[in-house]
């Protein structure tokens, strides 16, 4: 008894298996079409649906022309697909060549004006920030040496200034007395020559 009912499940289990695997090949043969699917599809369609003769297949020559205009409609809009595909990525490749020329000059800008920011242009020259602010504090501390260069020899000059007016003034002071007692003493000889005038006369 055991032994029938484990033989019937096997059967069920089998007939089952079976009925799936039709229905599911059905429902497959059922999607294939000439007409409509992928070029892989259309080709089990034929494949499938013609008539067998030893190691051949007999195909319909109706089915043989549609299947090859619809493989040139695929390899149509394949090459069209590429050519689009092609035709963007060339426009890409000059965009990005115009992107790359953009960036070189853009690079170019940046570098000299980061040139002209950094660098100082002094008589047609262009110097560094560093080197014109070492140039400018030199000329500075040169100029602010020759001041007191300056300064020190106006104060000795003007030393030597009031030195040489005062030996002058006392010079003058001087001459003027000799002038004075030279005009004193030829007052007093000519009122001796009057007075000894005056007597020879008398």
């Amino acid at each position: 008894m055991k032994f029938l009912t484990k033989v019937i499940v096997i059967l069920l289990v089998t007939i089952s298996f079976q009925f799936t695997t039709a229905q599911t090949s059905g429902e497959q043969e059922e999607k294939l079409s000439l007409n409509s699917g992928t070029i892989d599809n259309q080709f089990e369609f034929v494949i499938r649906r013609s008539n067998s003769w030893q190691d051949y297949k007999t195909v319909k020559k109706t089915w043989l022309y549609a299947l090859k205009a619809h493989t040139l409609d695929s390899l149509k809009a394949v090459h069209k697909d590429l050519a689009d595909t092609q035709a963007i990525v060339e426009t890409q490749a000059g965009e990005i060549e115009t992107l790359k020329s953009n960036l070189a000059n853009t690079e170019s800008t940046l570098s000299s004006t980061n040139d002209e920011k950094d660098n100082i242009s002094l008589f047609g020259i262009q110097t560094s920030k560093s080197s014109y602010k070492v140039l400018m504090w030199s000329i500075i501390a040169g100029l602010l040496v020759l001041l007191l260069f300056f300064i020190y020899k106006f104060k000795g000059s003007n030393s030597s200034t009031r030195e040489a007016k005062h030996k002058l003034d006392e010079v003058e002071t001087e001459f003027e007395e000799h002038r004075r007692n030279a005009l004193e003493r030829e007052q007093k000889v000519r009122r001796q020559l009057q007075d000894e005038l005056n007597k020879q006369k008398s």
